[in-house]
């Protein structure tokens, strides 16, 4: 947003002064007051309407950063609704529900600016799905067998919708105006006083000299820069630019770089300490601590960036490929002497977070207290008025996304609680899938995966979770265990194909076909798609249990994904023969299926795999990249 464009056009100027107001709002309540959740959840979505009305106008061509009158009279109408309730909220607290003529007038322009919002900000797909959802109230009566329901008055569903804490303001909503923006701005401040360029300098340090180095840096530093971002495309985008080329240059295909960098970024989500604004929702929904959400999800996201790391390891060596010149990298003591710095926010934020117990609220609060400090350490990041700018203007538009994904998806929630259709659902799930676990985990997986590839992954885990969560629960799962397999596979649908969101943005940059860096990602992050399914039925890996099974299951899944990254690349020690990579797959499934006689029978195979191959004459190098396995995308 260029604020130094025509004097005339004041849109950018309002936008700046919208989002430092939503900022001071946020700080104010996190660190000194917090206001009524119904008041504070409503003040928080009123500004990101007005930003979203701003930001996205209703633009004639050529003026797409300029507001018009359309956008001018849907900010009024934001104001005007949001101010109904701060205004009567006495009032409607003592009706007990019982809703008015204006209640319901102001309810239906809620309803319908939020609709309209996530329209222009996220796209058609959540809308339809609300619109279908709130349709669903009305014409319960004439809907056969177990979806039907006795139907509800116009009144009714917009009591619902506007004057509870079960619709719009239901928890979703009051994560993100409690929670999301704290998070967005803290990263968007770090990133802005230089911690992204000290991460993926410290990313190049570490492991740019290995064989491999640029794609494993682009691993490392899609890690450090994803849980921090919590958006695999906007990570893509930030870390890419520099990486994908990078691996290029390197010897790496264009497709296989690009999806390196998809299959990090969006591994980012998953990663403690921030990861994405649907764990929070989690530790709201199941009403536990979030240091627990953090402490679960810790053993699958090592996993999963192991899987990566890897498969990019075998395939530099199937490929000959070597790392950096010592003398083209940084030195890792001089990058930490500059830059140490910036982990103190971090450290700050864990600190509050998992040894003093304090809300996510009040340590994220702490944690960007300290980032304004430790800014002043070094002269080079200093926190001036345009760094604190950019952070204010970077974090409003993060947050928008975000925040109309909980506010619609609460349209959803509050239709599902008022017709009973989670019930129904729940009921549907078991019954077909005849009651077995596993096919209602396989049925849920796909849902979370095509409901992710049109949707923010925080509205695809709230919309298939509402749904399918208590259905894994009622059938014995942990509610842990059914949430973190939800969010799992609402993520990894950011490179699952066809709607590969995260792969299309790296096609931008590596300038190659999306589909085969979405084909190759899956296959990079194939320990993925396969881990949450075993800790859903055994929860070992999620940190469930006594020390010693937990560091058994950990330590053969950790051998069970190399080898799966071997099976799936064609090399290990040296290029695999068929037989050797069915070996290493077998073998692979074994070890991260939790049990002592899976983990036994498979670390026999791969240690059968292994021995095969040293007893076979060394191979060179492939050195023409065009039969690499990775490319192989049928």
């Amino acid at each position: 947003m260029n604020l130094d464009k025509s004097k005339k056009n004041f849109t950018p100027h309002l936008i700046l002064a919208v989002a430092l107001t939503l900022a001071i709002f946020q700080l104010y309540t996190a660190g000194v007051s917090m206001l009524t959740a119904w008041i504070q959840r409503d003040i928080h979505i009123v500004l990101i309407l007005i930003l979203v009305f701003l930001i996205y106008p209703a633009h004639k061509k050529g003026e797409r950063e300029k507001a018009t009158v359309l956008d001018m009279v849907l900010i009024l109408l934001a104001l005007a609704s949001g101010a109904y309730i701060i205004i009567n909220y006495q009032a409607i607290v003592l009706r007990l529900g019982i809703p008015t003529t204006s209640d319901i007038v102001f309810g239906i322009i809620m309803v319908l600016l939020i609709l309209e919002a996530s329209r222009r900000a996220t796209g058609w797909v959540l809308v339809i799905i609300a619109g279908v959802l709130l349709l669903y109230n009305f014409i319960g009566p004439w809907i056969p067998g177990i979806m039907g329901h006795k139907g509800y008055s116009l009144s009714r569903v917009i009591s619902q919708m506007y004057l509870t804490t079960e619709g719009i303001f239901s928890t979703p909503l009051g994560v993100s105006a409690s929670y999301i923006f704290l998070f967005v701005f803290l990263t968007s401040m770090l990133e802005k006083i230089g911690m992204g360029d000290f991460l993926l300098e410290l990313a190049m340090a570490v492991m740019g000299r290995y064989v491999g180095g640029p794609a494993k840096t682009a691993v490392l530093a899609s890690g450090f820069m994803g849980t921090l971002s919590g958006s695999a495309v906007a990570n893509v985008v930030g870390t890419g630019t520099f990486t994908i080329p990078l691996m290029k240059r390197n010897g790496y295909l264009p497709f296989f770089a690009g999806a390196v960098e998809a299959a990090a970024s969006s591994g980012g989500q998953l990663m403690p300490p921030i990861m994405g604004a649907a764990a929070f929702i989690i530790a709201e929904f199941l009403g536990i601590p979030y240091i627990s959400v953090v402490i679960a999800a810790l053993i699958p996201a090592i996993l999963y960036y192991l899987g990566v790391l890897f498969g990019v390891h075998f395939e530099a060596c199937r490929l000959g490929l070597r790392g950096l010149p010592k003398e083209q990298l940084p030195k890792t003591g001089q990058v930490l002497k500059k830059g140490w710095h910036y982990l103190i926010p971090i450290a700050v934020l864990l600190y509050y977070l998992g040894v003093l117990q304090y809300t996510p609220i009040r340590s994220g609060f702490y944690a960007i207290v300290t980032a304004v400090v430790v800014s002043f350490f070094h002269r080079n990041s200093w926190l001036n008025w345009e760094r604190i700018k950019d952070a204010v203007l970077a974090a409003a538009q993060n947050t928008i996304a975000v925040a109309l994904a909980c506010a619609a998806a609460g349209l959803v929630i509050g239709s599902i609680n008022l017709t009973g259709m989670g019930l129904k659902l729940s009921a549907f799930i078991i019954s077909i899938s005849g009651g077995q676990v596993w096919l209602a985990l396989i049925l849920t997986a796909v849902i979370a995966l095509i409901m992710g590839m049109g949707l923010p992954t925080t509205a695809a885990y709230i919309v298939v979770g509402t749904m399918a969560a208590p259905a894994l629960v009622e059938m014995g799962l942990l509610p842990l265990a059914a949430h973190l397999f939800v969010f799992y596979f609402a993520i990894i649908s950011a490179i699952t194909p066809p709607v590969a969101l995260a792969a299309y943005a790296a096609a931008g940059i590596a300038k190659d076909d999306p589909m085969k860096i979405g084909f190759t990602a899956v296959r990079l992050t194939m320990g993925a798609f396969i881990i949450p399914f075993l800790f859903a039925i055994n929860p070992t890996l999620i940190a469930v249990g006594g020390f010693a099974s937990i560091a058994w299951a950990t330590l053969t899944a950790i051998i069970g994904i190399i080898a799966l990254a071997g099976g799936a690349i064609g090399y290990v020690l040296k290029p695999a023969t068929i037989l050797e990579r069915a070996l290493l797959i077998v073998a692979a499934f074994l070890m991260l299926k939790v049990g002592l006689t899976t983990d036994l029978i498979g670390l026999a195979l791969f240690a059968a795999a292994l021995l095969v191959q040293l007893g076979r004459g060394r191979k060179k190098p492939v050195t023409d990249l065009k039969t690499s396995p990775a490319a192989d995308t049928k």
